[in-house]
């Protein structure tokens, strides 16, 4: 018996796990591929390739996506500044940015991630689409849509947050940059004490990402380097190539920036730099790991519990990827959305003498 077609007008049944991908680009070549591509991924499927911003709005009025890949640079509006409305337009869609804009160490990538956008692609020329970026494509996506990594439970466990504390060290990964830029705008520019934060970007981003945590903080932030100095008042971010790790000096806290493998083989790891913390400061110390995946950071966040220091988590509902945080919820003294998270910081004071 012949198996009935599409074009009979029987259409077939859609897994309940498939993901449902909105393209959003003004190239009608790039749509083409970047379709073609998405469907001969298993579990993926393309609900609607418009060319542009309206038209996307216009099919998340009346259907929904989990995931939209989103160009920048497009005529009318432009992707950064549709961003936002597309987040809530989406109601929980994450948006992968997929555009030559978004180049390493291009100050729209950043831009981008600050504003919600889960995670950022390079597009290639048209000649150049199959091959890697199609191997990468779908790597990224089954990363954002994992539904698997999120199992933990979402209570916190029998950890602690101080109420007097030394330092404030954050990491993150994947969503981060948004829920960093969150938390920090919670937090006055007058709070003095020193934070450090490691977020998983390759090198060439770092010194964008640190301008743009400056202006969010209200604070100045630097890329961290060797030997620099933990001051009051300032946030210092570990480069693309190393790790950043507390140590103690005659005259105070300084950075040393090492390049050991890490356990999760992460560069810049968090863990090397909550572990540092624990050491340096113990009961004093403030670790707040905010979205991401995998596990990185959990050793060093049980070391810094273990010598008494605090731990916050950023709640699962507004995380992109609830891997990191989720490792360690049952450790942690508090799980928040990131800009309570900020709220909670701020409201500590440090101790005096």
């Amino acid at each position: 018996m012949a198996v009935p077609s599409q074009a009979a007008g029987i259409q077939p049944e859609p897994r309940e796990d498939t993901i449902r991908i909105l393209i959003v680009d003004d190239s009608a070549v790039a749509r083409a591929v970047l379709g073609r591509m998405i469907e001969g991924m298993a579990r993926f499927e393309v609900v609607a390739s418009v060319s542009n911003v309206a038209a996307a709005h216009a099919f998340l009025a009346r259907d929904r996506a989990d995931v939209i890949l989103l160009d920048l640079e497009m005529p009318g509006i432009h992707g950064l500044t549709a961003l936002p409305d597309l987040l809530a337009a989406g109601k929980g869609a994450k948006v992968l940015v997929v555009s030559s804009a978004a180049d390493k160490g291009a100050a729209a990538a950043v831009q981008a991630l600050a504003l919600g956008a889960a995670d950022t692609l390079v597009k290639p020329g048209v000649g150049s689409f199959a091959g890697r970026f199609a191997v990468t494509l779908e790597e990224r996506l089954a990363r954002l849509t994992d539904r698997t990594v999120d199992q933990s439970p979402a209570s916190p466990g029998a950890g602690r947050v101080p109420a007097e504390f030394d330092i404030v060290a954050i990491g993150a990964s994947t969503g981060g940059i948004h829920a960093l830029s969150q938390m920090l705008r919670a937090i006055p520019p007058a709070f003095e004490i020193p934070i450090l934060v490691t977020q998983h970007l390759p090198a060439s981003f770092m010194s964008y990402f640190a301008a743009q945590l400056a202006v969010l903080a209200g604070r100045p932030c630097e890329v961290a380097e060797d030997y620099m100095r933990v001051r009051p008042g300032r946030m210092l971010v570990a480069p693309g190539h190393a790790h950043m790790r507390c140590v103690r000096t005659s005259d105070g806290v300084a950075i040393r920036l090492t390049d050991e493998r890490s356990v999760s083989g992460c560069m810049p790891s968090v863990d090397p730099m909550l572990d540092s913390v624990a050491e340096i400061f113990g009961s004093r110390g403030l670790g707040v790991m905010l979205s991401g995946m995998g596990r990185d950071g959990a050793i060093g966040a049980k070391k810094l519990v273990d010598t008494g220091g605090g731990l916050i988590v950023q709640d699962r509902e507004s995380s992109v990827v609830w891997g990191m945080p989720g490792a360690i919820a049952g450790s942690a003294g508090a799980v928040l959305p990131p800009d309570e998270i900020g709220r909670m910081v701020a409201s500590q004071r440090r101790p005096r003498g």
